[in-house]
């Protein structure tokens, strides 16, 4: 990639940042910021149900009765250059007070653990909970980052080779490049 600050490698996994549109990936699973409904919505959400065709709404039907905030469930890919669809439920931001820090880490963390089960080599996830749920992006990042970071440390053996964030908009694709190298915003 071209841009600084936007690749490193953590036990051996490479981890990066793209900016566009995450129907367009080709990987293993996408994650989407899915709603504890399930119901599709707005959004990234929208957009990768909209790719899938219905074939990903009929599985979440059949499958599950919903998503509690801080999991998530998996799904065929239908049209989508991908695999599977990891539908992940974040927090909605309430202030900060209400477990919205460790609900997001479950959704990352409860998502490489599908991905990892489900044999995937190459993940591409939609920043969680920055849209519609309104978690402040500086917040939501480091979150991400680290949950990440941690579970591939915890998770040596895990199989998954490539993970992406795949983001939109220049103060998102900010928040997250600070996060993945927190010495490179720390100049003034």
């Amino acid at each position: 990639m071209s841009e600084q600050g936007t690749e490193t490698r953590w036990n051996g996994t490479r981890v990066r940042l793209l900016a566009g549109d995450i129907t367009q990936v080709s990987v293993d699973a996408v994650v989407n910021a899915a709603n504890s409904a399930l119901a599709g919505g707005g959004g990234v959400d929208g957009a990768i149900h909209a790719a899938a065709g219905p074939g990903a709404m009929a599985q979440l039907r059949e499958r599950y009765d919903g998503c509690p905030a801080g999991s998530a469930v998996i799904t065929d890919a239908g049209n989508l250059p991908a695999r599977h669809i990891v539908h992940a439920v974040g927090p909605i931001w309430q202030g900060g007070g209400h477990d919205e820090a460790a609900l997001l880490r479950g959704a990352y963390e409860a998502s490489l653990d599908l991905v990892s089960e489900a044999g995937d080599r190459s993940v591409a996830f939609a920043a969680i909970s920055c849209g519609v749920y309104g978690y402040p992006l500086d917040e939501a990042a480091a979150e991400a980052v680290n949950a990440v970071r941690q579970w591939l440390s915890a998770h040596p053996d895990n199989g998954i080779e490539d993970i992406i964030w795949v983001l939109r908009g220049a103060d998102v694709m900010a928040a997250f490049r600070g996060a993945l190298h927190p010495t490179a915003t720390d100049t003034a």
